[in-house]
């Protein structure tokens, strides 16, 4: 693989990572030349590392682990951090000083809410004694159907700090694409909004309401208590048939001199319940510990550098992992921005207008985001100001070499883009930014500190640059406790290990470049098979993304004449027609900058492409379709009717 060229050099490593080897060289009289001996330190000795991560953050416990971990007969089954008592919420709570900014809240119509520590800490203890009132104790589950603001993160915090589990869900989903999550773990409260705004439009949810709350009720009767309704937009004027319901305005409020308590769990005990975002089933219920959260302070302090006082934000909803992350920045005291709605209402001003303003270190987006920026040809540099920011995060999907030059050109020169890469699975990152190094056009910066991220070719082996296998042979304090009604741990199994025997195979394809970063080109289930020849669908976007003509596109392999077949699907710009001169042109760039294996045997025009909620691209479910397969779970879809456009196509069955 060629050399990529270099977009950003840092000016100075005065940084958390730089102050965390430091500390390990002298503590215990290690020497690290560059950031890939530090890696290797953290992955060969990975017990001390994390051991040493955890005191060096200023994690707080109730009780000392017994050891590092306990290695388990299989790796699913491996214990962090035995002995060890903590609580989640007061690991974010307990941090700052009672006046620091803990959260900023950016509504679509323009009204902003600030909470301090202190009045953080006065909402959760209000809830946290409603749930106590209700019966919620340890282990209980708490769901939050709720938009990306404070009452999303005083919810999880009432709720964690009772350690009790947390788990939420956009307003937006579907009644199925709600329940088909929140039935399968049986909660005892159900936290929501009784509208939100997008587009400028208030949208409400109170027949989605009754709808959930019935089948909530009716599927676990006994326990389930209540549906608490927070007025977001409005209050609400009539409960209709919500089951159990209650205002969240009506709560008792608390006494000045009252304060949480926070209850001693294990980091063997659930915190999350995070759900998977294919199509192919029912989404899997991934159940998550304390260890999350050591991995994310990691992520956030030493990749992101993120500090005490600095500005966060990152667009996400509380159907995607990405808000899980975000929320950990207040375990570093640092302030939290939110943001609900269409980022692009009423113009593609409003996050950058908000970024300025408040002086935003750390903008955090979906790779989605910045190809629309970039297709409309906007120069965020040309309007705003934006001195402080240093980090311009991208994940959801590879991001393309478009993408990264669209940053430097039209956002700002001087920024570290760290593209990064992980899954839901893990909540957190395989691969991400690096403060200490530079950034090439393409690649995703470093490895993860503490993760032991290796490609295995076809035969198992692990190489370099080459595409395969993105595998991590060692446990990682993130992973995942257990699958919810898994109890012989055969769905946890099956979804990581069946590739390679007692190792995590993530289900990315990727290589492991010259420079040590990484490339990501899509999911390995939608990798292509051209004459046995593996081909990442990343190399083709990457390319079609370029040529102005092409709106949007997916790409898939279809099993034809006992081979397969490259099949791209393009949405043409307006007023662009798919004729035999524009198929030619898109050909030939995929030819001449990829290889001739990556060019499609047929290309086709559609109106739309299927997204998840979450803005994923889901070449598994046209691919499905195409094939005449049922899509089982299309309400992780944003638009499942656009899968329609992919049925029954004469050019497909010839």
């Amino acid at each position: 693989m060629a050399t990529q060229n270099i977009l950003w050099t840092p000016h100075s490593k005065d940084t958390n990572l730089s102050r965390f080897s430091g500390h390990l060289e002298s503590k215990f009289g290690k020497s690290f030349s560059d950031y890939v001996s530090f890696h290797k330190y953290s992955v060969d000795e990975y017990e001390s590392f994390w051991k040493e991560w955890l005191t060096y953050s200023g994690f707080k416990l109730h009780k000392e682990p017994e050891k590092t971990i306990e290695l388990g007969h299989h790796f699913s089954k491996s214990n962090w951090f035995p002995g060890a008592l903590y609580n989640f919420a007061e690991n974010l709570l307990e941090v700052g000083n009672p006046n620091d900014l803990a959260l900023v809240f950016y509504s679509e119509d323009g009204k902003i809410q600030k909470l301090n520590y202190t009045e953080l800490k006065n909402e959760v203890l209000k809830l946290q004694k409603h749930l106590i009132s209700l019966g919620v104790k340890k282990g209980d589950r708490v769901v939050g159907l709720v938009p990306n603001a404070p009452i999303s993160t005083i919810g999880m915090l009432a709720t964690t700090s009772l350690g009790a589990i947390w788990s939420s869900a956009s307003p937006d989903f579907g009644v199925r694409g709600i329940l088909d999550r929140f039935e399968q773990i049986n909660p005892k409260v159900l936290i929501s909004v009784e509208s939100y705004l997008f587009k400028g439009k208030k949208i409400s949810i109170t027949d989605k309401l009754e709808e959930v709350s019935l089948q909530l009720k009716n599927a676990n009767h006994s326990e389930f208590k209540q549906t608490l309704i927070y007025d977001f937009v409005e209050p609400i004027k009539d409960f209709g048939k919500i089951q159990l319901p209650y205002r969240y305005a009506d709560i008792t409020a608390v006494n000045s001199s009252d304060t949480i308590s926070y209850t001693s769990i294990s980091f063997s005990d659930p915190v999350y319940i995070m759900f998977s975002s294919g199509t192919t089933g029912l989404p899997k219920c991934i159940v998550q510990g304390g260890g999350v959260l050591i991995n994310h302070t990691k992520e956030l302090s030493l990749h992101c550098n993120v500090s005490k006082h600095d500005r966060f934000f990152y667009y996400t909803t509380c159907g995607w992992m990405m808000w899980n992350w975000s929320q950990s920045v207040l375990a570093l005291g640092a302030t939290l921005y939110q943001f609900d709605g269409n980022p692009f209402h009423p113009s593609w001003e409003t996050l950058w207008s908000m970024a300025e303003k408040e002086s935003i270190k750390v903008f955090g987006t979906s790779a989605k985001y910045l190809s629309v920026l970039e297709e409309e040809k906007i120069s965020i540099q040309s309007k705003y100001h934006l001195p402080e920011l240093k980090v311009i995060l991208s994940t959801g999907s590879p991001l393309p070499n478009s993408g990264f030059r669209y940053v430097y050109e039209n956002i700002k020169k001087d920024v570290q883009l760290s593209s990064i890469s992980g899954g839901t699975d893990l909540n957190g990152c395989f691969a991400l930014g690096n403060p200490n190094l530079p950034v090439f056009e393409g690649q995703i910066q470093c490895k993860g500190l503490g993760m032991d991220v290796q490609v295995f070719d076809d035969m198992g082996k692990s190489v370099m640059n080459q595409k395969g296998e993105l595998v991590c042979p060692t446990p990682f304090p993130s992973m995942p406790l257990f699958f919810w009604n898994d109890e012989s741990g055969a769905k946890y199994k099956s979804a990581y290990f069946e590739t390679y025997d007692n190792i995590w195979c993530h289900g990315d394809f990727a290589s492991i470049t010259t420079e040590n970063g990484l490339v990501i080109y899509g999911r390995s289930d939608a990798t292509l098979n051209p004459g046995g020849v593996r081909i990442g669908t990343a190399d083709i976007y990457s390319v079609v993304s370029t040529i102005p003509e092409v709106k949007d596109s997916v790409i898939i392999g279809q099993e034809y004449k006992d081979d397969v077949r490259v099949v791209l699907f393009v949405v043409t710009a307006p007023g662009v027609t798919l004729d035999e001169s524009l198929i030619k042109k898109i050909k030939d760039r995929i030819k001449l900058e990829t290889s001739p294996r990556h060019v499609p045997s047929l290309i086709l025009s559609v109106p739309e492409i299927p997204y998840t909620v979450n803005g994923k691209k889901v070449e598994i479910a046209v691919k499905q379709t195409v094939a005449g397969l049922e899509v089982k779970n299309k309400n992780a879809l944003a638009n499942p009717h656009s899968l329609d456009y992919f049925k029954n196509l004469p050019e497909l069955s010839s």
